[in-house]
C-alpha cells in the first residue's frame, strides 16, 4: 500500500480526511494538526479549501476594477447568502425585473448582475425607480403582443405589426 499511499497523495488525493465535526469528506488536516473543511456551516470552515481539496490562496470574488460610472445611479442596498450587508450603485436605465430577481448594470465594471428581490433591503425605492414599461393608465400587451414584441427584439427583425406595437408600447 505504500506506492498507492504516495500516489494519492502525489495527485491530490493524500491527506484528506472526513471533517471530525461535520462528516464532510475532502476536508485536510495540517502538520500541525488544524482541520480545513470545505462545508461553509462548519466551524472549522476554511475558504481558502478550493474545489479540488488543495489549499489555495484566499481572496475576494468581488470586482473592484473598473471605470464605469452609472449616468443615472441608484443605490441598491442588498443582504447576500452569506448574511453581508452589500451597497450597489446601479444604472437606472438598465435596471430590468426578471421574474423574481432585479436586472442591473453596477459600479465599477458595467456587468449585469442579478439581485434577488426577497434580499433588497430598500426595494420600494428601487422599483419605483425602474424605468416603466407601459405607461400609467395603459393595458399592458396581450399574450400574443408580447410574442411579437419579444420575438423581433430578440432577432433584430420587423415587420408593419411590430411597427405598430412599438408604437403603441415604446418602452417595450
Amino acid at each position: 500500500m505504500g506506492l498507492l499511499d504516495f500516489l494519492m497523495s502525489l495527485f491530490g488525493g493524500g491527506g484528506t480526511i472526513e471533517c471530525p465535526n461535520c462528516g464532510t469528506p475532502g476536508a485536510r488536516k495540517t502538520d500541525d494538526e488544524v482541520v480545513h473543511c470545505k462545508n461553509p456551516r462548519c466551524p472549522y470552515f476554511d475558504a481558502s479549501l478550493g474545489r479540488a481539496g488543495t489549499l489555495r490562496q484566499a481572496g475576494t470574488t468581488v470586482p473592484t476594477r473598473g471605470d464605469f460610472r452609472p449616468r443615472n445611479p441608484v443605490s441598491i442596498r442588498y443582504v447576500n447568502f452569506a448574511g453581508q450587508s452589500r451597497e450597489f450603485s446601479a444604472e437606472r436605465d438598465s435596471l430590468v425585473r426578471k421574474k423574481n430577481h432585479i436586472v442591473a448594470e453596477v459600479a465599477p465594471t458595467g456587468r449585469k448582475i442579478a439581485l434577488s428581490r426577497d434580499r433588497i433591503q430598500n426595494l420600494s425605492e428601487v422599483e419605483g425607480q425602474m424605468p416603466q414599461r407601459v405607461a400609467p393608465g395603459q393595458d399592458w400587451p396581450t399574450p400574443r403582443e408580447r410574442q411579437i414584441l419579444g420575438y423581433h427584439k430578440k432577432n433584430g427583425t420587423t415587420s408593419p405589426r411590430y411597427q405598430l406595437l412599438r408604437a403603441k408600447y415604446p418602452n417595450w
